[in-house]
């Protein structure tokens, strides 16, 4: 175990060990723990972020990720941290109704909570409406303007006629359901464009592959897929490839992960819609923080987004926004 800048770092390992307690228990700062979602190059970018804010307000910073997403992989992690007792937990829930008991325990443990990125029940907290409104504040990107933007990029990208599908991982989960809900909002607005049903392939590359095969061989005339998640759209880049049509249907992928600037000048990836999880993580600690003095903070932040296409990849401020590991 590393503890570097105020920071403790770990992953793959429940939080147990009576020396973690110990060093945090004799800095004297208020604990704020982080429990991303999976390991991810998007919520390593939010780790910094975070830690970033973590230096600034003088708070230890607790951060574990689970290796796969799912309740199975969270929970149990989430039950440990619980058991540290931090002032405010950060989470971003992998289940939108299957957290919302587990948070719960933290809420009754006297320990606040923060989601972010992912939320859970409706995600409008402190409103008195249904089970999960006890969290504090949701720090995320707004993503259903997130799938508009990817439906104007992709409409765009197609001459606005054509026929088009989203490639998901699954549904219940906050966020892609969100960007879905917003592509098809927004694609209503384009009368020449066809829009599928939606795909799943529960965040496995090979089966998003897989279904645009079969989705060209009933459709072959298929313009365009939006992959709402990094599985989803690599995926679906590699099965456009395979079908022998980069460049003739249209890849939009939601999050900039490492390499994405090389397979957007390629032409593998045609468009790619970058978060800015630093941010996300930076607010989320700053209210966290800000909740560990007893202050009032706002019940949602919403962070923005930045569109990456051959026009603009080579740009530094757009670059800028790739995520790293």
């Amino acid at each position: 175990m590393n503890t570097r800048c105020g920071v403790l770092f770990l992953l793959g390992a429940v939080l147990l060990a009576p020396a973690a307690r110990t060093a945090v228990a004799e800095t004297g700062k208020p604990v704020i723990a982080l429990l991303p979602g999976v390991v991810d190059p998007f919520y390593f970018t939010m780790h910094r972020g975070a830690q970033k804010a973590a230096e600034e307000e003088k708070v230890e910073l607790l951060f574990q990720i689970p290796k796969a997403w799912n309740t199975a992989d969270q929970v149990p992690i989430l039950r440990a941290l619980i058991a540290k007792k931090p002032a405010v937990l950060l989470i971003a829930p992998v289940d939108k109704q299957q957290l919302i008991r587990p948070l719960k325990e933290a809420v009754d443990a006297g320990i606040k909570v923060i989601t972010v990125d992912t939320y859970i029940d409706d995600g409008k907290y402190q409103d008195g409406k249904g089970p999960g409104d006890f969290p504090l504040s949701f720090v995320a990107s707004d993503n259903i303007e997130g799938g508009r933007i990817a439906a104007r990029a992709l409409a765009k990208a197609i001459g606005d006629k054509g026929t088009v599908y989203c490639e998901n991982n699954k549904p219940g989960i906050s966020s892609t359901d969100q960007r879905v809900q917003g592509f098809l909002e927004e694609m209503k607005a384009h009368p020449g464009i066809k829009v599928l049903p939606t795909q799943y392939n529960e965040d496995d590359a090979n089966r998003a592959a897989a279904d645009v095969s079969a989705v060209l061989a009933r459709n072959p005339t298929l313009a365009g897929v939006f992959g709402v998640n990094t599985f989803s759209g690599m995926g679906a880049a590699e099965g456009v490839k395979r079908a022998a049509k980069t460049g003739k249907v249209k890849v939009v992928v939601f999050d900039a992960v490492p390499g994405i600037d090389k397979q957007i000048q390629s032409g593998l990836i045609d468009i790619a819609i970058a978060q800015k999880p630093a941010e996300i993580g930076y607010w989320g600690v700053k209210y966290a923080a800000a909740v560990a003095r007893g202050e009032k903070i706002p019940t949602e932040r919403g962070t923005g987004f930045v569109v990456m296409d051959k026009t603009n990849i080579a740009q530094p401020d757009v670059r800028q926004y790739i995520y790293s590991n």
